[in-house]
């Protein structure tokens, strides 16, 4: 079942004074089935940042239609928008985007806190998860106590908490070193095998071979994609390496 439906999405900005227009999406289309994982990987200024915020309501597109569930993210009113992502999106950011006046507990309540849920619910939500992700004896600390990894973890909890439609990830691996960065994809992985739909924006080619299939953006346009199927790491890898390369040199554009 496609889960998201993304058809001629246009983006275009126009500088402060009017002079200049810079086209930053031309004409994106693809669609997500539920369950998938999917990387989206592209030089700078490519687009694909600029994908990932308009997917998560955090900008409107110029032209072209975002569909989560059949719902038109165009349609939301801006009072809508705020409830709209908590109840259908999870986010994990490089950075991590904690707090750091709260423990990581509360910090994986914190939308939930934000729906009104009673402690009890929340404990009975985060506890599962915490142990899944291996951070149970971690939940009292506060995120300058921990290392990186253990602060993604986190992270991906709270990005979890709300059983999501969509989990949106911008360079989830971006911050941390290569031990934590396989430990972080090998958990999307599982989660994503448990049946939860990412979408991940990333720069990292050993990243991507996480995902079920890769989209490359180029131009404000879907260059080319692979599908992982039955591809071994290694060879999944070399496709990616290389097609980054044919983007990097100017190659033509793969129907």
């Amino acid at each position: 079942m496609v889960i998201l439906e993304v058809e001629h999405l246009k983006k275009t900005y126009t500088t402060r004074l009017g002079s200049n227009r810079v086209e930053a999406l031309r004409d994106v289309n693809f669609n997500v089935e539920q369950g998938e994982f999917v990387a989206i990987m592209g030089e700078s200024g490519s687009g694909k940042t600029t994908l990932l915020n308009l997917l998560a309501a955090l900008d409107k597109p110029t032209g072209g239609q975002i569909r989560l569930n059949g719902k038109n993210l165009g349609d939301l009113k801006e009072k809508e928008i705020a409830a709209f992502r908590r109840e259908n999106l999870g986010f994990v950011f490089q950075d991590f985007n904690l707090l750091d006046t709260f423990s990581l507990k509360d910090n994986i309540f914190l939308p939930l806190v934000l729906e009104g849920k009673r402690y009890r619910e929340m404990k009975q939500k985060a506890d599962p998860i915490a142990r899944k992700l291996g951070i149970s004896n971690l939940l009292e600390k506060y995120p300058y106590e921990v290392s990186g990894g253990q602060k993604q973890r986190a992270a991906v909890a709270r990005a979890l908490i709300t059983s999501p439609q969509l989990v949106l990830a911008d360079e989830p691996s971006g911050a941390l070193d290569s031990h934590a960065a396989d430990a972080l994809m090998q958990l999307f992985e599982e989660i994503n095998q448990e049946g939860q739909t990412i979408v991940m924006v990333t720069h990292s080619v050993k990243a991507a071979c996480a995902a079920k299939r890769v989209l490359f953006i180029k131009d404000g346009e879907v260059f080319h994609q692979l599908y992982r199927g039955n591809l071994g790491r290694d060879e999944m890898y070399q496709k990616i390496s290389d097609t980054l390369t044919i983007i990097a040199t100017g190659g033509e554009r793969h129907e």
